[in-house]
């Protein structure tokens, strides 16, 4: 235990030495870091967006084929009359419910995504500001504060009508499934029942 005690107290005098400037050096990798890290974390999310709206065009292809069927299915039978209408709606209640599970569920992925995406975009912004702040302040021949209050970049939030975004585009895919919905049931009535 005694070993790691005395590298410790030498590094603490160590600082105590050049206490009120950092290494300029030091300062721009530090920003360059936070550029670096923000940047791939905004290409990682994007990604994800892409890989989550994939998804969401594949449930709604797969959605639209079930639906074409038990179309197809109500205009061809023969044996399928007005008082079996229960039979189609309740499967098509049934897909629609099951559909909106899964399309709120990818839909909340790529809302959280994009979120994060958001946050990483700001606070890359305003490292690359201070970044080159701090470049202009060094090339006049200033020094970087030992605090260094440029060098703490703190991760940024979108304001809160960012929100708005998401609501809305959540209230039009609920309205296109309502509207969907709406569409085939009476579609089955009037198939079967006129």
């Amino acid at each position: 235990m005694a070993e790691y005690d005395r590298p410790a107290t030498n590094s603490s005098h160590h600082h105590h030495h050049h206490h009120n400037m950092i290494p300029k050096d030091a300062a721009l990798q530090a920003l360059n870091t936070i550029i670096q890290l923000h940047f791939e974390k905004t290409l990682e999310k994007k990604r994800a967006v892409d890989l989550q709206k994939k998804e969401l065009w594949k449930l709604f292809h797969l959605f639209f084929l079930f639906l074409a069927l038990v179309f197809l299915g109500q205009t061809q039978s023969t044996r399928l009359q007005c008082r079996h209408c229960w039979m189609p709606i309740g499967l098509l209640s049934m897909a629609h419910l099951i559909f909106y599970v899964s399309v709120a569920q990818t839909l909340r992925c790529i809302n959280g995504f994009k979120y994060q995406r958001r946050c990483h975009k700001l606070t890359l912004g305003m490292a690359t500001e201070r970044l080159r702040h701090l470049k202009m302040r060094l090339s006049s021949g200033g020094v970087v504060d030992e605090m260094g209050d440029e060098l703490e970049i703190h991760y940024q939030e979108p304001p809160e009508n960012y929100f708005g975004k998401f609501k809305r585009n959540w209230a039009l895919h609920f309205g296109f499934l309502i509207f969907i919905y709406g569409f085939m049931v009476s579609s089955s009535v009037v198939l079967l029942c006129f």
